[in-house]
């Protein structure tokens, strides 16, 4: 079997690149009789972080041929397969999960785009919250608007909350198909959200409905930067909302300007971004960096039967052979929220070792595993692929840790100073009474920080769009 290269957030094929092929390929052959299910199976018993676990997957199972395919054949689709052959995944175990991040696609072309920054999207970008615990109904409020996209050209604020699709409530059980189903059209429904006298959250309809079209739309990650100067202090902000390798010199680029602009301290916002490439994990630390050239940033661990795949990401100095604009610095601080995972988490732990890392906000997501993408090929690369499917399967395949060996952070990580994201006050991204931030150059200057009177109580963290579309990987490549 080929050597895996892992990389936390996806290898992103070109889109046109991508089209030409799905030209080409739009009568694909019939696939012969259990040929995605033998995949399935196949390729989860090799690679599967917890194939011990399943006793399905055990490489001595089946006596024989024949009892191999009847136990395939009794699955009705590959989907219902893959399931079944996780360990306690969320679709089927209420308490006590253990896989929730391992998924499978019917078309790999959309997964490598999805995985690259690239999806159907009208733009909106948005965390859902639990109204009350006494309720099933979720609201959601928009966090930022994609540039570029259909909303972009809406009237869509930053912390505007809606609480329905279509004229139907959201609630725990439909919200994903509601907001992320196969429709491409839908309206939002707007709503004021206040409290009573007993702090519990009412949510007032407001009579305002937007109608919204997703369109294939790529995000360019690198959101906002800029320097913020406080007496002596030169502060970089820097708002990051995916790690996609494709836009890796775009990123070195904005480290040009801050290293340019002599910045003495940066503010490296995380709160969105739900993680991607581990490669380009490792060439984030090393712009923040750069005095660490050589030395490990973060080790990806197999199960005990691929440990000799294990690979260890060092700090760097180039990107495919362009110098890095690294800022040697020894302090960063960091603002995270639920919605900050996997690849972002990688900073923070690999990061943790060699400098001060401050880190502000609320607890992150708890991503500590990385998944790859699986062909149905005999190395399960994407070379001589099965033409006649584009099934794909996304499984955890590693676990993360940092150079001491660290990597227990289920629960999250722990912010150094917490300050959880409300709704009523949110502020604007990247100005200086912006709650977080605010805070964060508080820190930096020793002044006093700025933080909004808290009279409520704060909503339950529910689910964020780019979990929601899977964005929220820490993946390698094949």
């Amino acid at each position: 079997m080929k050597t895996f290269s892992f990389r936390l957030l996806l290898l992103l094929v070109c889109f046109s690149l991508l089209q030409s092929c799905e030209d080409q390929d739009d009568s694909l052959p019939e696939p012969t009789e259990l040929d995605v299910h033998k995949f399935i199976w196949r390729g989860l018993n090799q690679m599967y972080l917890w194939q011990e676990n399943v006793p399905d997957l055990a490489s001595k199972r089946f006596l024989s041929n024949a009892e191999y395919e009847n136990f395939l054949s009794s699955f009705s689709t590959p989907e219902n397969l893959f399931q079944n052959l996780l360990y306690r995944p969320s679709i089927l175990y209420g308490t006590n999960v253990v896989d929730q991040f391992s998924w499978i696609v019917n078309d790999y072309q959309t997964l490598e785009q999805q995985l690259g920054g690239t999806t159907k999207n009208n733009g909106v970008e948005y965390s859902l919250s639990l109204v009350s615990n006494n309720s099933s109904q979720i609201i959601g409020f928009v966090r930022y608007i994609i540039p570029n996209s259909d909303a972009a050209t809406k009237n869509i604020q930053r912390g505007e909350v809606f609480y329905a699709v279509n004229g139907t409530t959201l609630t725990q059980s439909n919200y994903r198909n509601l907001l992320n189903g196969s429709n491409e059209n839908y309206t939002l429904n707007f709503a004021n959200l206040t409290f009573d006298s007993n702090n519990n959250a009412v949510i007032i309809p407001n009579g305002k409905s937007l109608a919204l079209t997703k369109t294939t739309l790529a995000e360019n990650p690198v959101f906002i930067k800029k320097v913020i100067t406080n007496e002596d202090h030169k502060i970089g902000y820097f708002m990051y909302n995916g790690f996609y390798q494709s836009y890796d010199s775009e990123l070195n680029d904005a480290f040009g300007y801050f290293k340019s602009e002599g910045i003495t301290d940066l503010v490296l916002d995380l709160r969105y971004n739900g993680g991607g490439s581990v490669l380009s994990a490792a060439r984030l630390a090393s712009m923040i960096t750069g005095q660490f050239n050589g030395k490990i940033f973060s080790e990806l661990a197999y199960n005990n039967s691929k440990s000799y795949l294990n690979r260890k990401y060092t700090f760097t100095s180039t990107i495919d052979g362009k110098s890095i604009n690294s800022l040697n610095l020894t302090t960063v601080y960091v603002l995270t929220t639920k919605g900050t995972a996997s690849a972002s988490e990688l900073i923070i732990n690999g990061l943790d070792p060699y400098i001060n890392v401050v880190q502000i906000g609320d607890a992150t997501y708890g991503k500590n595993v990385a998944s790859v993408t699986l062909y149905d090929s005999p190395s399960l690369a994407k070379n001589n692929v099965n033409i006649s499917h584009r099934y794909a399967m996304q499984p955890i395949v590693a676990r993360s840790q940092n150079s001491v060996g660290f990597g227990d952070y289920l629960d999250g990580l722990i912010p150094d100073h917490k300050l959880v994201e409300r709704i009523s006050t949110l502020g604007i991204l990247g100005d200086i009474n912006e709650p977080l931030l605010s805070t964060a150059i508080g820190k930096i200057t020793g002044t006093s920080k700025i933080i909004p009177e808290k009279t409520t109580e704060d909503l339950k963290y529910i689910n964020d769009s780019k979990t929601i579309k899977g964005q929220n990987e820490m993946h390698f490549e094949q």
